[in-house]
Formats: structure tokens, sequence, C-alpha cells
């Protein structure tokens, strides 16, 4: 048996992966922090401190297991901050006569690793991080398969409820008899409800705080550093899990879409840093949901159950997939020619509008929105601003702690900002200021008026999403699902339609002032 080296890398956190079935003193296992992915975009302070904490756990887990590992620290004096340099040196340093890697989720690192390996004069091999339920390239043959020019999430989905057999009756027959509970997901909280506090793990984490200050890395958001709230081991994460289920679960899928100020989780699990790190398999989440509710169907309807699994099995697999059949070009889609810079706003949470100051200043201060207020607030806005998908990106995969980019950018350049014209999304995802105040409480006392279209306190997304309507008219002639719409516009009083688009010019024009 030769000598071999094995990478992992920080979002291959896998406990259960084949490779530390037994040890074998010939394999030396590899964590590293570096400059080079700490500062490829600007993150989220609680991000970086939660993949470095979450590492440094993960190689004590090994060693008391009795594997070998090598862990560099960001500001270890061997430490050469790139991958490529580090594997180079240890392989030429310590005589290793074989490299062995976990394929990557990110399409960069996948050029960095195929390059690296070119360049090793010894033996190299990658192994499947034998984490997702599909294989990279499973979603473009499905599609490819069917001939389907739009590639619906909704059909993907029905497909890996049945390769799995999940949620199936006989026949493959949807349990239930409905695929999809989605129109059952969009309830607004009510006013009486006392929702419970999210669970959250004290941890000091001021060491690795002041290497990263040390290290001058730019980084936005704040953090407690006495206090660290996110989940950075096995342990945690299975615990978050198990809260989960037993007290979120219930209510989740009618409360998925809802938006509350100052109630920054609600009912959603925040076990996506687990899952994308991959402390936490999506196949035993999915389990142990259907297990507890096989338990406990009088009590959880399948509605909840359903609406969860839809975004695991369903949601989470069919992104990555676009992301590895659309790579590197989708990177660089803007089919709506958007180039608009990012309000500053976007990086403060000073802002007069409600929906966007509360839903930022809460990325800010944990690292973590919603699904909906990601899509329907900061995406929507700057979707009916004409932002630049590019910044658009850079703010998504910097800000939030499970932004990894093979997630981050279908949701923001395909679901969230229609950049590639339709592949994911089959229309816009944008709204007008009364969706904002059907999911939520923000317009209330907001400096905005958001039943208003026209002066001084018309809330800005109303001229914005007509502006956007008007702007992309003939695209959206095109869309089926946007007729009404668009009809609604044209059947507009002209002098009432030339007042909406001043208003919008006139907000677009002072962006950072709103």
């Amino acid at each position: 048996m030769k000598k071999t080296l094995r990478l992992i890398l920080g979002d291959q956190l896998n406990l259960q992966h084949s490779w530390f079935k037994k040890k074998d003193n010939n394999y030396t296992y590899v964590l590293m922090e570096t400059m080079e992915e700490a500062s490829y975009v600007s993150h989220h302070i609680q991000k970086v401190i939660a993949f470095f904490f979450s590492m440094r756990n993960f190689n004590d887990t090994l060693n008391e297991k009795g594997f070998q590992t090598i862990y560099l620290k960001l500001d270890n004096s061997s430490n050469l901050q790139s991958f490529s340099d580090n594997i180079t040196h240890l392989v030429e340093s310590q005589n290793f006569e074989r490299f062995e890697y976990q394929l990557p989720d990110e399409y960069r690192l996948d050029i960095v690793l195929n390059e690296l390996t070119n360049q090793l004069s010894i033996e190299c091999a990658a192994s499947d991080t034998e984490h997702f339920f599909t294989s990279r390239s499973e979603l473009k043959d499905f599609f490819e398969k069917k001939k389907s020019k739009q590639w619906l999430m909704e059909s993907f989905y029905r497909a890996m409820r049945k390769k799995h057999q999940i949620l199936i009756e006989n026949d493959d027959k949807p349990l239930g008899g409905k695929w999809n509970y989605d129109a059952s997901n969009r309830k607004k909280l009510p006013k009486d409800l006392t929702v419970i506090s999210p669970k959250l793990y004290a941890k000091d984490v001021s060491e690795i705080h002041s290497l990263i200050l040390k290290m001058e890395i730019k980084t936005i958001g704040n953090v407690d550093e006495k206090s660290f709230i996110w989940p950075t081991n096995r342990e945690e994460s299975t615990d978050l899990l198990e809260f989960f289920i037993v007290n979120c679960l219930p209510y989740f899928g009618d409360f998925q879409d809802a938006m509350a100020k100052n109630l920054w989780s609600i009912y959603h699990s925040r076990l996506s840093f687990a899952l994308n790190c991959k402390m936490l398999s999506p196949k035993e989440v999915i389990d142990e949901i259907l297990s507890y509710w096989e338990h406990n169907r009088s009590e959880i309807d399948i509605s909840q159950v359903e609406g969860f699994i839809r975004q695991i099995l369903g949601w989470r697999e069919y992104m990555r997939g676009i992301y590895w059949a659309k790579m590197p070009e989708y990177e660089k889609v803007n089919q709506l020619s958007h180039d608009n810079k990012l309000p500053e706003f976007y990086w403060t949470g000073k802002t007069k509008m409600n929906c966007l100051q509360d839903t930022i200043q809460q990325s800010l201060d944990y690292a973590y929105a919603h699904h909906i207020q990601r899509l329907m607030v900061t995406g929507n806005f700057a979707l009916l601003a004409g932002i630049n998908p590019a910044e658009v990106d850079q703010w998504y995969l910097g800000i939030y702690i499970d932004a990894i980019q093979w997630v981050e950018l279908p949701n923001t350049r395909g679901m969230s900002q229609y950049a590639d014209g339709g592949l994911i999304a089959t229309k816009p995802y944008v709204s007008s200021a009364n969706y904002i105040n059907k999911m939520s409480n923000y317009c209330q006392k907001c400096h905005y008026n958001s039943s208003e279209k026209i002066g001084d306190k018309a809330c800005p997304f109303n001229s914005l999403y007509w502006n956007f309507i008007d702007r992309h008219i003939d695209l959206w002639k095109k869309n089926q699902r946007m007729g009404i719409i668009v009809a609604n516009w044209e059947k507009q009083d002209p002098d009432q339609k030339t007042a909406v688009l001043k208003q919008a010019a006139k907000y677009l024009a002072n962006l950072d002032k709103l």
C-alpha cells in the first residue's frame, strides 16, 4: 500500500464517508485554512468562523478515532495559503506516493484540483463525496433524455420521489394523492401565534475571530465571539435536526413563506450549513423526518412533511444539477442586461424600507435569511432595480453562512434574478409591495406606504415593479404566465403609466437614499 495523502475540503466534513470506515496508517488526511478560500469573496465573519471551527472540530474527531491528520491553521508558518501549493509542498517534503481527494462541489475547485493532479508526479485519484442523492450529471441526463427545453424542478422532483421511494405508494403514486402541497404552504403568521425561539449554540470562538482579524481578512457582518450560535460538529448538527423535527416540522409547511419583523428563523430548520458542510446527509435528514412522522401522523399533516422534503430532495438536488450542467457559462449569464450597481444599504442595512432593513440587518447579525426573504425581499428588489447579477451573486455568496457557489449561483442567477432567461423559473419572481404586505408585517409603520405608487411616501416596490414590466414588456408578452400582468399594465391610463415610470426613474436615480 502506497503512502497516501487525502485532502478534505471545508465542506466535506462527512464522518460517514467510506474513507473513515477503518483506520489505516498508510493514509494521512489534510485539512487547511487558506487565505485563498477565506478571501475570494467578502464572506460574513460568521461564515469564516463556522468553516474554520467546524474543520478544527472534524480534525479533532479524526484524531480521537485514531486517524493521522495534518491541519494547517491560517497563521501556520508552513501554510502556503492555497490548496495547490500546500499539497505540492506536502507531497515533496513528506514523500507521499499517492494523492486522493473527494470531488469538490464548486467548479473553480474542480479546475484547481484537476490542474494540480496533472502537475503532480505521483498517482492521483478522486472519490465521490457520497453525500447527494444524485450524481453531477444526473439532472442533465434526465432532461436531455426527455428533450425538455425548460428544466422544470417539479418533474425532476417527482422522478426523484419515485426513484428513492419517498412519500410513494404502490404503482409509484404519491402518498396522500398529491405530489405537491405548495398551495398549502403560503400562510401568513397569525397575530396570536407564539413562534418558538430558535435552538442556538453558545460557543466561544474568540481565538478564531482574533486570528481572522490578525490576518486582515476582509469580512462583512457581525458576530458575538463569546456566544457563537451555529452548529459546528456532528453532534450539534444532529441535535439541531431533532429540535427542528419535534418543535418546528408540525408548522413548517404552513408558514415556510411567512415573514415577520424581528423573527429571524420562525419554523425554518437552519440545517443548511450543516448539510452543505456534510456534517449531515440529506438522506438521514429525510429518513429521520419520515421516521418521526410515521409515529406522529395524527399531529403532523403530510403537507408539512412534503414541503420540507421538497426542499431537500427536490430543490437542493435540482440546483446542484443545474450548476454542473451549465457551468462555467452560467456564471456570466445576464439575459435581461441588467447593469446597475448594488445599493450601499445591502452592506449596511440602512434603508427606510422596513422589509429590506429587517432582512438585511438580520443577515448581517445572523448570516442567515430564509428562502422567501432572499427571493421576495432582497432578490425581488435587486431584480426590480436592474442590478447587475454579478454584484447580486457576490453579495449572496458572501453574506450567508450556507452559501457555497453550487447552491448560491443557480438560486441567484436563475431563480432570483431571471438572468438565465427562464431555464429555472417559468416567470420572474417579482412583486409589488402587495405580496410583501400579504406575507409579513413589514409594511406596518414603514416610512413608505405599501398602497401608493406615486409620491414621496410611495413604496419603491410599486413603481419599480411596473417599470420592470414595461422595460421588458416584449419578453413578457411571449411568456404565458405573464399575460395577465402585461394586459393589466397596457390597459392602465397613459397619464398614470407615465407618472409611475417617472416615479421609478426618480427612485432608480437615488437607490442609495431609499
